[in-house]
Parts: C-alpha cells; sequence; structure tokens
C-alpha cells in the first residue's frame, strides 16, 4: 500500500497551483513522514554534553555578561538533530546549564513553562518558590513548577550551576510560552516542606477536613536522601540497576504534568538494558563514569555530563568500577496522559 501513495510530482502543475492558491495541500504525498508504518521516525539525535568542556564557558559567560543583562545566564543544549541554537535537547524536552556568581540575584519571575534544577556544582545557592526558601545542594532537584512565583539567590564564595530542564518546547508549540517579571519574594521563616512536612518517606501531614493540600507540596528533593534509597533498593532489586521515582508525596503521581524524574544507580561493573521507550530522555551524571550505547551509539559519560536519546531508543548503559548515580529526565507523564505511552522489550 505505502509503494502506491502518490507523489506530488505526479499531479499536473495547474493542479498544483490552485490548491496552492486555495490554500490546501494534499495529504498522501506527505502521509509516511507524519504516520511512518511501525515507529516514529524522530528528528532528535543522541547528544552528549560534557560537563569538563561546559564549565569554562559558563565561567566566562559569568565574566562577559552580568546577571542584570541576561536576567537568567544559561547556556543551552541544543539537540544535534535539529542543530546549534535549537531550543530543544529532544522534542518536548529543553535543557541548559545556568549559573550563578557569589552575591547575585536571579530577578523574580513566572511562566507558563515548567522548570526542574539539577543542582551540579557549588554551595550557598538557593531558589525562592511562592516564598519558600529552597537550598541547593549538589544533586539535590528543585521544582519551580508553571504558574509559581521563582527567583534565584547565592549566599556562598563559589560558583554555583545547576541543569534546567523545562517543558519548554511544548508550551512554544502551543504558542502558549511567556512569562511576567516581578519584585523579589518575601521568605518565610521556615525550613522547606522536605525538611519538615515530608521528612520522612511515607508520612505526610495529617489531613484536615474540607483542606486540600497544595497542588506541588514539595519543592526540594535532597540528594544524600535519594542515593540512600538508591543503596537500600539496589540490594534486593535485579543486578545492574536500581530506579527511583520522583513523586508528589500527597498524590504518589509525578512530580509535574508533562515532564518525569527518575533517579538511577549502575552498579559497579554491571550492564543495564532497559526496555525501548515510547518517551525521549535526557540523563544527567550526578556521580560516577560508564559507557552507554544508544542505537549503536557509544557515549562515554563522567561526573556532572550530560546526555540524551530518542524515543523508542535502544540503550544500554554500563557503569565502570565504581557505582555510577543518575537522574532520567523524560516525557512519560505527557506521553501517559494523551494514552500513548509504550515500552517495548528487546
Amino acid at each position: 500500500m505505502a509503494e502506491q501513495l502518490g507523489t506530488l510530482e505526479e499531479l499536473p502543475q495547474d493542479y498544483r497551483e490552485a490548491m496552492t492558491a486555495a490554500g490546501v495541500a494534499p495529504l498522501w504525498p506527505m502521509m509516511r513522514n507524519v504516520l511512518p508504518h511501525g515507529a516514529p521516525n524522530p528528528v532528535t539525535r543522541p547528544g552528549h554534553w560534557s560537563f569538563p568542556a561546559l564549565r569554562p564557558l559558563l565561567l566566562r559567560a559569568g565574566e562577559l555578561t552580568p546577571v542584570e543583562k541576561a536576567e537568567r545566564r544559561v547556556l543551552v543544549l541544543s539537540d544535534p538533530g535539529r542543530g546549534p541554537g535549537a531550543m530543544q535537547a529532544t522534542a518536548s524536552i529543553y535543557l541548559g546549564m545556568q549559573l550563578l556568581l557569589p552575591g547575585e540575584t536571579a530577578p523574580a519571575h513566572v511562566h507558563t513553562p515548567s522548570a526542574v534544577r539539577i543542582i551540579v556544582e557549588g554551595k550557598g545557592g538557593y531558589t525562592v518558590v511562592d516564598g519558600e526558601k529552597l537550598p541547593m545542594e549538589e544533586g539535590d532537584l528543585v521544582l519551580t513548577p508553571g504558574g509559581e512565583w521563582h527567583d534565584h539567590g547565592h549566599e556562598g564564595e563559589e560558583p554555583v550551576i545547576w541543569l534546567d530542564a523545562l517543558d519548554l518546547p511544548l508550551f512554544v508549540y502551543l504558542e502558549g510560552s511567556y512569562a511576567k517579571e516581578g519584585p523579589l519574594q518575601a521568605q518565610r521563616n521556615r525550613p522547606d516542606a522536605s525538611q519538615v512536612e515530608y521528612l520522612s518517606s511515607g508520612l505526610a501531614p495529617a489531613r484536615r477536613h474540607n483542606v486540600t493540600p497544595r497542588r506541588y507540596p514539595m519543592m526540594r528533593y535532597p540528594w544524600v536522601r535519594t542515593e540512600a534509597a538508591l543503596r537500600e533498593v539496589v540490594k534486593y532489586g535485579d543486578a545492574g540497576m536500581a530506579e527511583l521515582d520522583y513523586i508528589n508525596p500527597e498524590t504518589g503521581a509525578d512530580v509535574l504534568p508533562t515532564m518525569g524524574f527518575t533517579a538511577m544507580m549502575l552498579t559497579a561493573g554491571q550492564k543495564a538494558a532497559p526496555p525501548l521507550r515510547s518517551c525521549s530522555s535526557a540523563f544527567h551524571v550526578i556521580r560516577g563514569t560508564g559507557r552507554t550505547i544508544i542505537n549503536g551509539q557509544a557515549v562515554e559519560w563522567g561526573p556532572k555530563d550530560t546526555f540524551t536519546a530518542p524515543v523508542f531508543a535502544e540503550i544500554t548503559h554500563h557503569a565502570d568500577d565504581a557505582d555510577a548515580f543518575l537522574v532520567r529526565i523524560h516525557d512519560r507523564p505527557l506521553q501517559e496522559k494523551l494514552g500513548y505511552y509504550e515500552e517495548r522489550q528487546r
């Protein structure tokens, strides 16, 4: 059937010109481009961003551009399939590496896309979300959901760097991406919810009659607790890899509507071959070294590196001679809401 589809060139020139004048086009010559058989044909290509290569560029950006002129001092990680300058690391995920220097403040704003910060380096940085001050320690995952006011500050003595992950491409595609600016927020005089209400897994504040928990009750997920949990899970799970999803502690749902985050531990010297997933993924290395084969392409990664994989990619991870820890960023929540998320065994 596919071989019988007609081409645009087979149509008479006068008919093609008439369609153009009417603002229409024939579907059949484009059918297999938009509906390929069996599996998607992604534009996204595996990408790899070495932190040792990015770090000096970020620090130079700090010398060249004050934060007042940048608002957010970020280097965008562009998908190789879309080329330099692309505001996408995969079809639905934007990634950027952000720098804040001691004493700097990134002004408050609110925007329609949601963002997550994975802290890469430095101490003393913090994010304020809806008045809640969130410390930024290495490996922490910090939420700034769409529609929530947030600003960043730095009380330390060394540069702070974090990885931004946003669902920005989705909002750009829907023509719904915009931001508003505002004054710095007044900070509440108390620790963030991860240190008070949600300090222990499985426990949440007692339910009060007719009181609904906040949509995003916990904005910070400390890495120290995540790593401890991974180490326990890997003792009793399948050899090679342990995974834990970041979830809303009140509902059990993913932390954001369109993006999911999964903490991973690869045990020393072991291989792990996850199923083929319909979601695209980005991997950020918290600690360790190893090698990942993505559709036959080898990525040699080290601490603080970031790499990506397109939909239905065949992936094999291999940790070197020490345990490795990563965070996988993916669009499974979006696909599940659209009703088409899929996994295929290899």
